[in-house]
């Protein structure tokens, strides 16, 4: 895959001049349809090796382009804060929306390809084997989302690196440009080689395939890949939209019997309010000490509530904050999506609010709408929501790998209790504004839904972010559950 990038191509400057010209109208127009369309994003990576001149190429596309519809985030060391997240999160926090175009250095190759982390063969290499996989799959699920990928990877042979290298610190002009980082890659190129073929080959996939590109002639580089960001841009803007295949009934049957996970919850579990009270403060007091302890730093904690209408998820939270220090949590709540939001991927609005090292937040309905609200009501197609369960975990995967603590909670009451504490609420002043003529609505589809949290708990609950289901008939016995199970995960977590 790479020799044939070691050609030796070159265009003079008066083919590039003439090409130049119709290159730049073209993308312009192209740039111009995209952000009326709202199609996309196009994103494009640009990779390679050292000194190929990936910044240079980045800073012509802005030159050809309008800068302002173009954003170009270039990828090294984490920052403090970025370090104080999960990995992903920055790479989501720089995702242009639909309509634009984004152009990130190394992005997510950042670490596979720096030459300072020592690895230069592939074979055995199990964390890169598992890196690899999981850079496929963050890029499939980008794509289904609608993002158009574009690839490119810069190369060099390794006589030609050198010129270049010596080429810029010959220059006063651009030798600031060469650092001992860049003379340390070279002088690790054959062994890296074989590494960088590799890499090549597990992630150019039909979705997100590699475009190598010659970079020892400028001229040759910008043209080339110019045109291959035209020819994607027309190809994308040419598509007609996919139809919706909404559906309220999935394609796939559920688990057999996986009802009985909802409806063989004992339901009758109360506490008088004398043991309500003793437990409260002790569990309150352990979720106190355990989020205030050193070890905490290194940790962050996502709570989840998910549950059945009048479920009392609001009176759990309250309970939980209850115990919290108010400068370290957040409470994010979950309602339809905005025009921002709806113009990137789905989980974008999620990782936003992923809370840093020593953070908490707590999401009042959570990125499992997707396959339970949309799926039941047809808000996306039934490919989208069935796709969401393994990137869903694959998201939590990557939250927990960051050393966040995920705890899911799914509070459910019988059809009887729901229907008392909607009438109650629409008798109570002070409580009208949480019954709403979609709650009614929603509580005819109840075994739809019933349906659809049974396959969530069974295709999403996993070692590292289980689901616990709580019995929600009587409040009290649902806060005290909640905040035990709350300060024993994070107990656990925190003594390994």
């Amino acid at each position: 895959m790479l020799e044939s990038a070691e050609i030796g191509h070159r265009v003079t400057k008066e083919v590039y001049a003439r090409e130049e010209r119709k290159l730049r109208a073209a993308l312009l127009n192209a740039q111009y349809d995209l952000s009326q369309s709202g199609r996309g994003p196009v994103l494009l990576i640009i990779s390679g090796v050292e000194a190929g001149g990936r910044g240079e190429t980045a800073n012509k596309l802005t030159e050809w382009m309008d800068p302002r519809h173009i954003r170009v985030v270039a990828f090294a060391e984490s920052t403090p804060e970025e370090s104080a997240h999960p990995e992903a999160w920055r790479y989501w926090h720089a995702l242009p929306p639909r309509g634009k175009l984004g152009v990130f250095l190394n992005a997510w190759y950042h670490e596979p390809v720096d030459p300072l982390n020592g690895r230069t063969q592939p074979s055995d290499d199990e964390p890169l084997h598992a890196r690899l996989e999981g850079i496929r799959d963050h890029e499939q699920m980008l794509t289904d989302e609608g993002v158009v990928l574009l690839k490119f990877w810069i190369h060099l042979s390794k006589s030609a690196q050198k010129e270049r290298l010596q080429e810029l610190d010959r220059n006063p002009r651009t030798s600031w440009r060469v650092t001992r980082t860049d003379w340390d890659a070279y002088r690790l190129y054959s062994k890296r080689h074989d590494l960088w073929e590799h890499l090549l080959r597990e992630t150019s996939t039909g979705y997100a395939p590699w475009y190598v590109v010659e970079g020892a002639d400028e001229r040759y580089r910008y043209l080339t890949i110019g045109k291959i960001l035209l020819g994607m841009l027309q190809a994308t803007l040419a598509k007609k939209p996919a139809a919706l295949t909404h559906a309220i009934t999935p394609t796939t049957p559920s688990v057999v019997d996986n009802v009985k996970l909802i409806r063989d919850l004992d339901l009758s579990q109360r506490l008088t309010s004398k043991e309500y009270e003793r437990a409260l403060e002790k569990q309150q007091s352990r979720l106190a000490r355990l989020t205030r302890h050193k070890r905490f730093a290194r940790h962050s904690l996502v709570l989840v509530f998910e549950g059945v209408d009048a479920g009392g998820k609001g009176g759990a939270v309250r309970r939980v904050t209850g115990a919290l220090d108010a400068r370290q949590y957040v409470t994010i709540p979950i309602a339809a999506p905005t025009d921002e939001e709806l113009a990137h991927p789905y989980l974008w609005r999620f990782w936003k609010n992923i809370p840093r090292l020593g953070g908490i937040t707590i999401f009042d309905r959570s990125w499992y709408g997707r396959v339970l609200v949309e799926r039941v009501e047809g808000y996306c197609s039934v490919s989208d929501w069935m796709r969401a369960y393994s990137e869903i975990n694959q998201f939590e995967e990557q939250l927990t790998e960051g050393g966040a603590v995920v705890v899911k909670f799914w509070l459910q009451i019988s059809l009887a209790e729901q229907l008392r504490r909607f009438k109650a609420r629409e008798h109570t002043p002070f409580k009208r504004f949480k019954i709403t003529s979609e709650d009614w609505r929603n509580r005819k589809r109840w075994d739809a839904y019933e349906r659809a949290v049974c396959d969530m708990v069974d295709r999403t609950s996993t070692e590292i972010a289980p689901w616990t289901l709580v019995e929600a008939e009587h409040k009290t016995f649902a806060r005290i559950k909640v905040l035990k199970t709350i300060a024993d995960r994070l107990k656990r977590a925190l003594n390994r």
